[in-house]
């Protein structure tokens, strides 16, 4: 099977790696991709927003699968462009990919399909979203409609931090995600990611992972893509993740294929578990990243008859296989990120990181005349399994101790919840 992978970051990164272990594969391309996807696949500078030339490429390289990473494609209806050539895409619609691609839209869905969600208003206006605050009282969430990279979410926690969120939103501060907000009911509990396939009917339960959004050690600091996940999270039991698909998910799905824009694809939620059971804070349309680091590390099957099944309208309700063991990701990021990060800083000892059986991951980096360096916020996820998470954690720092990155930075406490718990 010809495989077209694209993206260029940590979780294309992971997928590549995992899809060139399959049998079924022919050929994995990787377009625009990056110098470590470059050791698992041809790499083709196509740039994702050039839907023309992705098309004329499928058709040229007999693509089998195309495998659409991150979510900017999706929302931009790339996926409907492909199957309308009669290609097969592993990634939700146009339509769909408004899980993702609005707040607001979600929000309408859980109020369809009666999915568990926090108390919420949208508004276009600064004043009037203002007035609602009373209502909502103080923590509380003002999150930009619009995909704004995983930093368009403010917690708040005075009425003053509120406002200043809302003029920062609709003030234009994260451009065209902003034109609309929703505030939200801040919740109470433990948070939780959970990742389900989709064929559009059929729906499949994936595995769990926590991430760790703020910047500094203690969930400190502002929100980012994410500095480190850990698989799985013990958090959510068995029970638990029954009552999330019940509850959920599934409704979720339904409701989707109800309003005519059926969900292919992986949908990602994440969760908030509170006293009264699990509430939805949002969808994602793709993997995380840098969740699928730590999934495609613990997956103990075949990932490309997955994807293509998901693609094809052909998933099997059936247990996925998964290894006996924790994984978790270390992301290391350039200075200055999330603001403004240091690119081109040279990167050295990736070799000898790897020797303990860790893997690393680029997500930010480029080949220059120094040879590898950074060209990006976040750059390479460090990655390692164990028998425990701790143990696991143990092994990732090795790796990240062995790096030679002067300009690059991580935390010191991923996995610190599940690590303290024991």
């Amino acid at each position: 099977m010809n495989v077209l992978l694209l993206g260029s970051g940590g979780r294309e990164h992971a997928l590549a790696w995992k899809l060139a272990q399959s049998p079924a594969l022919t050929k994995l391309y990787a377009a625009p991709g990056n110098p470590g996807i470059g050791h698992h696949a041809a790499l083709v500078p196509l740039a994702l927003s050039d839907h023309d030339a992705i098309l004329s490429f499928a058709r040229e390289a007999a693509i089998d699968l195309v495998v659409v990473g991150p979510e900017q494609p999706l929302v931009d209806g790339l996926t409907d462009k492909l199957r309308d050539a009669g290609f097969a895409v592993f990634g939700p619609s146009a339509a769909a990919a408004q899980l993702e691609g609005s707040k607001g839209f979600t929000k309408a869905l859980c109020d369809r399909a009666g999915v568990p969600t926090a108390g919420y208003a949208a508004f276009t206006d600064a004043s009037e979203a203002k007035a609602v605050l009373p209502r909502f009282g103080v923590p509380v969430v003002i999150k930009a409609d619009g995909l704004a990279a995983g930093k368009g979410v403010i917690i708040a926690t005075t009425t003053a931090e509120a406002e200043a969120a809302i003029d920062d939103i609709l003030g234009g501060r994260f451009g065209a995600a902003g034109a609309s907000l929703v505030i939200e009911q801040f919740l109470e509990g433990e948070e939780v990611s959970f990742f389900a396939l989709s064929d559009g009917k059929t729906v499949l339960p994936l595995g769990s992972a926590q991430d760790h959004k703020r910047v500094g050690d203690g969930d400190t600091g502002p929100n980012t893509g994410g500095m480190g996940a850990y698989s799985p999270a013990r958090v959510l039991t068995p029970a638990l993740e029954a009552q999330v698909m019940a509850e959920i998910v599934r409704p979720s799905i339904a409701g989707m294929a109800a309003a005519g824009t059926p969900f292919t694809g992986v949908l990602f939620a994440g969760l908030m578990l509170t006293e009264t059971g699990p509430q939805l804070i949002e969808y994602n349309v793709r993997f995380g990243d840098p969740e699928c680091q730590v999934l495609m590390l613990r997956l103990d099957e075949d990932l490309l008859p997955l994807l293509h099944a998901a693609a094809t309208g052909t998933l099997a309700e059936r247990p996925v296989r998964w290894k006996d063991e924790a994984a978790l990701t270390v992301v290391m990021a350039a200075k200055g990120y999330p603001d403004a990060p240091q690119t081109g800083g040279t990167i050295a000892g990736i070799a000898a990181a790897e020797t303990d059986g860790a893997h690393v991951f680029h997500a930010g980096t480029r080949n220059d005349a120094q040879g590898l360096v950074s060209a990006g916020g976040r750059v390479l996820a460090v990655t390692a399994s164990a028998a425990t998470v701790a143990e696991a954690q143990a092994a990732a720092y090795r790796a990240v101790d062995a790096l030679d990155f002067p300009t690059g930075f991580c935390r010191r406490d991923i996995g610190w919840r599940e690590v303290a718990q024991g």
